[in-house]
């Protein structure tokens, strides 16, 4: 339903005063919302559990996996989760887990890991030279 809409049939819903934003009612007139919606064919779907996923363990992956912890030691990456090396993994490849890694995807992660790391390293030789 588009915003036009949804406002629409907000303001000829007597019960809300002619109101047309949702922050503005109250839990009974969210309640009769929802109840309008679902008359109208919408269908609420519980929010599915999170899998746990085993993790990848092919070379290319553990090697990933070792070169953020070195960068997560080294204090370079902040969080050092699974999680936070999905996401990173993410940003660069467009892809969420390093199981669906493909093999040039999975190089390319590791070369941007060892080029990060070696950046880091010239810079805190450069810092300590000065």
């Amino acid at each position: 339903m588009d915003d036009e809409s949804y406002r629409m049939m907000l303001a000829n819903m007597p019960a809300l005063g002619g109101r047309t934003s949702s922050a503005d009612l109250s839990i009974r007139g969210l309640s009769l919302v929802l109840d309008a919606l679902k008359a109208k064919g919408f269908e609420i779907c519980p929010k599915a559990k999170p899998q746990s996923r085993r993790l990848a363990d092919d070379e290319q992956s553990r090697l990933i996996r070792h070169l953020w912890l070195q960068l997560a030691d080294a204090g370079i990456v902040r969080d050092r989760s699974e999680a936070a090396l999905a996401k990173f993994v993410c940003s660069m490849v467009k892809i969420e887990a390093l199981q669906w890694l493909t093999g040039s995807q999975a190089s390319k992660v590791i070369e941007n890991l060892k080029q990060w790391q070696k950046r880091e390293v010239n810079k805190q030789q450069n810092n300590g030279g000065t």
